[in-house]
């Protein structure tokens, strides 16, 4: 009888509770503020031009090896009557978020802070019907960063 009334009483206090249920799309819960979602590549906006260099430190430290990385020499640099001082520059760059695991080496290796973690929602809203789909290309990891989007501690 005892643990009847007891879990009369549990169902009884589950029942009065206020629902915890969001509206999804119209709605978002609060992501942690170092909360990691994709990899994305910054924009240099003082120069106008991406910070990556295409050194491949960070293709190299994947270790699912989901990055391809190609360089070409800057057009702007110093040596040609430009005024960046990166010799060389990204030429393409392939993520396939198919396969990433947001481990963060990506970040970690890079010497010029060139990558920073996605930390907006549509980060983490990346489902698709077709798988490639998902292999981002060198103008959709730059888009978010040189819109404004990303809050500012991922910034350099």
């Amino acid at each position: 009888m005892k643990g009847l009334l007891k879990s009369m009483g549990v169902t009884l206090s589950a029942f009065t509770r206020k629902p915890v249920t969001r509206e999804y799309p119209e709605t978002h819960k609060q992501l942690p503020e170092r909360d990691r979602a994709f990899p994305i590549l910054l924009w240099d906006h003082g120069m106008n031009e991406p910070f990556c260099t295409g050194c491949h430190a960070c293709e190299r430290a994947c270790p699912v090896e989901c990055m391809t990385v190609l360089m070409k020499d800057n057009p702007n640099h110093k040596s040609q009557g430009g005024e960046s001082s990166r010799r060389k520059i990204i030429d393409k760059f392939w993520i396939d978020y198919g396969r990433c695991m947001r481990c963060n080496i990506c970040v970690e290796v890079c010497n010029f802070d060139a990558i920073a973690m996605n930390n907006t929602w549509q980060g983490h809203e990346k489902s698709v019907y077709d798988r490639s789909d998902l292999v981002q290309e060198l103008p959709q990891l730059l888009a978010v960063h040189r819109s404004g989007e990303l809050k500012p501690w991922v910034v350099p």
